[in-house]
């Protein structure tokens, strides 16, 4: 396997495929680098190099006691891109990786990062407050916790039908893909999963939204039932240099499902 140490000794997996301008691939709780398989296929067909690591706690990396947040998680992405010295970089992140990204690039992408890619992703921030009363009720996060922290096997069985939309009239399960989910969520940590849900509920991106300078492109799917869809204007708001799509009826884990359509605006933003 291609792994890194990381400076608390965490191994850290990664996968790195071709050649030309690399494509870094984020990806969502609680799953690993193996849910980018339509991103990167399609894209190292399209003569990029493209990159997937599996975040700490997730995966194949190491299941670290500690470092289960934002920071740390980005602090290990400049790990990795220092180690590959990777530059003119495209970041790409779903949900809790484009959190990731978010946090990653405003603190260390200088000089590194060419452009970044958000999809159904949780900044600005989700959990309700004062200074976001639009936000999801931090009771709604604790049910996550304790599915997830006492009864992971099942809980992760189940998850998949809103993430991909399939509780809807007329929508059929595919199978397959729920199985998948459920083997890379099963692979990670049980207590980096429980700690990351703290990561992607309560950090808040809105600084690193505004320092941002590069440009963005937003996309959410508009039947997202994980990461609501008005959170995308939001950041895009935030942004300096944004590009904004939604899609009507696209459910949260829409690289998967509808990736044809997400690759080719991807691609078109990457070339523009």
């Amino acid at each position: 396997m291609s792994t890194i140490k990381l400076k608390d000794g965490t191994e850290f997996y990664y996968k790195d495929w071709g050649t030309g301008q690399p494509i870094v691939f984020h990806h969502g709780w609680p799953l690993s680098g193996d849910d980018w398989d339509a991103q990167m296929m399609f894209f190292l067909k399209q003569g990029y190099r493209v990159i997937a690591h599996d975040r700490r706690g997730h995966g194949r990396s190491g299941q670290s006691a500690e470092g289960n947040n934002m920071d740390t998680y980005a602090a290990d992405v400049a790990e990795l891109t220092a180690a590959l010295d990777l530059k003119d970089a495209i970041h790409v992140g779903h949900s809790t990786g484009g959190g990731e990204v978010i946090r990653y690039a405003a603190r260390y992408g200088k000089g590194r990062v060419a452009k970044a890619v958000i999809i159904s992703a949780v900044p600005p921030i989700m959990v309700q407050s004062e200074s976001n009363p639009e936000g999801i009720p931090l009771s709604i996060f604790d049910e996550i916790r304790k599915g997830t922290a006492f009864t992971r096997s099942s809980y992760f069985y189940d998850f998949p039908i809103p993430f991909y939309g399939w509780n809807r009239e007329g929508a059929k399960i595919d199978e397959g893909i729920r199985h998948n989910w459920w083997r890379q969520g099963m692979n990670g940590s049980v207590l980096a999963h429980h700690d990351g849900i703290k990561a992607f509920s309560e950090s808040d991106f809105r600084e690193n939204l505004q320092s941002l300078d590069i440009p963005v492109l937003v996309l959410h799917g508009e039947d997202d039932q994980i990461v609501p869809a008005h959170q995308a204007p939001k950041s895009a708001a935030l942004l300096k240099n944004s590009k904004l799509i939604t899609y009507p009826g696209f459910p949260h884990g829409m690289p998967t499902t509808e990736a044809e359509t997400i690759n080719k605006d991807i691609l078109e933003f990457i070339r523009s």
